[in-house]
């Protein structure tokens, strides 16, 4: 049996199965774990989205800012733009039940038997590791009740960018979904910011990467994410106690599987059709 963390698969259904077949992918004997952003941006996020639901127990997800973004759409709470490719999501027959299945996941999985923590984009600098569950739960049992439409009509207006012990209602909320699903940079204060995706050494002054903020022997655990397929390019994006497995798969790059029995990758490049 072996356990593996896929990056940003993005609608790249046919590079899925690709690496699938790469790492010889046993569904009776192995386990899946997806960083988010399972949909958008390749042409296959209807294809991509059944087959991991499909797969039952053996797959564990967290959400991304994409899969945020495919049900705020489904709610007509954000516009369509450019480049997007939910449509068939959106239209199909099954679409109320993938949208109920969506907001089952979490933002954040703790498997302790290989002190991973996996989250889409990244942990709150402010937060300690149980912190950091505990908000990720807060927000989770909303997002999966009758009240869960205020957690995504924000239209990404700027808000929940700041961490404050004393925050409550939906400002909290915010600032848990942004640094779960949308967090690259920091301020040494710890507030988010969102206005640069690219690799460390563009950014502006007074910027850095926000797990240059954590404490690895803190931590005790190892946090696997992806959102920031740049970040690949520089020796940080494999830091002893964070890994990054998004590889771009969607803007040209690859789709990796990080096995987390011996910390071995797997990769498969992008093909002709995503």
């Amino acid at each position: 049996m072996a356990t593996y963390v896929i990056g940003d698969v993005q609608g790249c259904y046919a590079e899925l199965r690709s690496l699938l077949d790469t790492i010889d992918f046993d569904p009776k004997r192995d386990r899946l774990r997806f960083a988010g952003d399972l949909v958008n941006r390749g042409p296959n996020s209807l294809e991509v989205l059944r087959f991991v639901i499909d797969l039952g127990e053996r797959a564990k997800v967290v959400l991304g800012n994409h899969e945020l973004h495919l049900i705020a759409r489904a709610f007509d709470l954000r516009c369509r733009y450019r480049g997007e490719t939910i449509d068939d999501i959106l239209e199909a027959p099954d679409r109320e039940s993938l949208i109920r299945w969506l907001r089952e996941q979490p933002l954040i999985l703790c498997e302790p038997e290989y002190d991973l923590l996996m989250v889409h984009a990244g942990i709150a600098p402010a937060w300690s590791v149980d912190q950091a569950l505990t908000e990720a739960e807060r927000w989770s049992q909303i997002f999966r009740s009758d009240d869960f439409l205020s957690l995504i009509d924000d239209a990404h207006d700027g808000s929940g960018d700041r961490w404050d012990e004393g925050l409550d209602g939906i400002e909290r909320l915010r600032f848990t979904s942004n640094a779960c699903t949308r967090m690259r940079y920091c301020y040494p204060d710890g507030r988010l910011d969102f206005s640069f995706a690219g690799p460390p050494g563009g950014q502006a002054k007074g910027l850095v990467p926000w797990f240059s903020l954590r404490d690895a022997k803190r931590d005790g655990m190892r946090i696997v994410f992806g959102h920031w397929a740049s970040l690949r390019a520089t020796p940080l994006s494999r830091n002893l106690h964070v890994r990054c497995v998004d590889t771009g798969c969607a803007w040209g790059g690859s789709l990796t599987a990080l096995r987390l029995d011996d910390d071995r990758e797997f990769s498969v490049p992008m093909s002709a059709h995503c």
